[in-house]
């Protein structure tokens, strides 16, 4: 299966590819999984969508509240059932 890739430009640094594994909607929330490997174990970061009906762009932060990522991460979990996270 191809993965879809997308390019983020956080500010003041250089641009960074990531492949978006799943995405879903919690109570009004878009999240997605990214990852930094198309095939095989790699870093994993959730992101969560700030964007403002007024943006252009997509805003994305990654998701670091423990009680957040916990449940966020669940569910990506139950999407994908041959992926287990690991918190570091």
């Amino acid at each position: 299966m191809k993965l879809e890739k997308i390019t983020f430009c956080p500010d003041g640094e250089e641009a960074v590819e990531f492949f978006v594994l799943e995405q879903t909607r919690i109570s009004g929330v878009n999240y997605i999984l990214v990852t930094d490997f198309e095939d095989g174990d790699g870093e994993a970061l959730i992101l969560k969508d700030l964007s403002k009906d007024e943006d252009k762009e997509s805003v994305y932060a990654i998701v670091d509240d423990d009680t957040e990522l916990k449940a966020v991460a669940g569910i990506f979990e139950d999407l994908l059932e041959d992926v287990e996270f690991v918190q570091e």
